[in-house]
């Protein structure tokens, strides 16, 4: 049997895709720890085993690489929570399923809480920017069904935006704060048993906290 190598053109393709998510990928983890000032682009070169110009090939300047590492953080988790929150059914059930994913979306990005908190502190206007793009229209969606919810008579008479930015924090500072937890209280906050635990928590403090009807309906 014949077997033929696929055109030049297409290995060189497929390696630059290889490279390209290599440096992303060290980008993230060198961001997430060290901040946009303190991770050089020499130290993302060779974590991610390329040299500085084939980074620069990609990726112009240290601050459209950081961009692109946050859009790789936030294009996903935001087409799926926007699809989530879209969707027709109980208000309750809506937002309980947003809320899971997004505690299981922050679970599976160790880095996501605090490339964005590095964010807010490097670049107030690309900050801006990602914010309108992204958590500006989710945000708005979760007001939304809480105004839903609550015309419903299934929520708590509660604003609507208040109640969305609350929620956010039930989630986000958590893993934000994991390092300092885990020096502080001597725990790991991100292994499995702790991270099972606090879901439950949060669930349960919305359903208790928000949802109308009797305790056993809100298990």
């Amino acid at each position: 049997m014949i077997t033929t190598m696929p055109p030049l053109s297409d290995l060189r393709r497929q390696r630059g895709v290889r490279a390209r998510s290599e440096i992303l990928r060290a980008a993230d983890r060198l961001f997430a720890e060290q901040g946009f000032e303190g991770a050089t682009t020499e130290a993302i070169a060779s974590a991610a085993g390329v040299n500085k110009a084939l980074l620069y090939y990609y990726f112009k300047s240290k601050e459209a690489l950081f961009s692109a590492v946050l859009e790789g953080q936030l294009k996903g988790f935001h087409r799926q929570a926007s699809e989530i929150l879209s969707k027709r059914g109980p208000a309750q059930d809506i937002l309980l399923r947003y809320l899971s994913f997004h505690f299981d979306a922050m679970a599976s990005r160790p880095n996501y809480a605090s490339l964005f908190q590095r964010l807010a502190m490097t670049d107030a206007r690309l900050a801006t920017r990602v914010f309108r793009r992204y958590v500006v229209p989710r945000t708005q969606q979760v007001a939304a069904l809480i105004r839903r919810g609550v015309r419903e008579g299934a929520f708590r008479p509660v604003d609507g935006t208040h109640a969305a930015f609350i929620l956010t924090g039930l989630i986000v500072p958590y893993f934000a704060a994991a390092p300092m937890i885990k020096t502080a209280f001597r725990i790991d906050p991100l292994e499995p048993g702790a991270l099972r635990r606090r879901k439950r928590e949060v669930l349960d403090f919305v359903r208790f906290g928000l949802f109308c009807g009797s305790e056993e309906d809100h298990r």
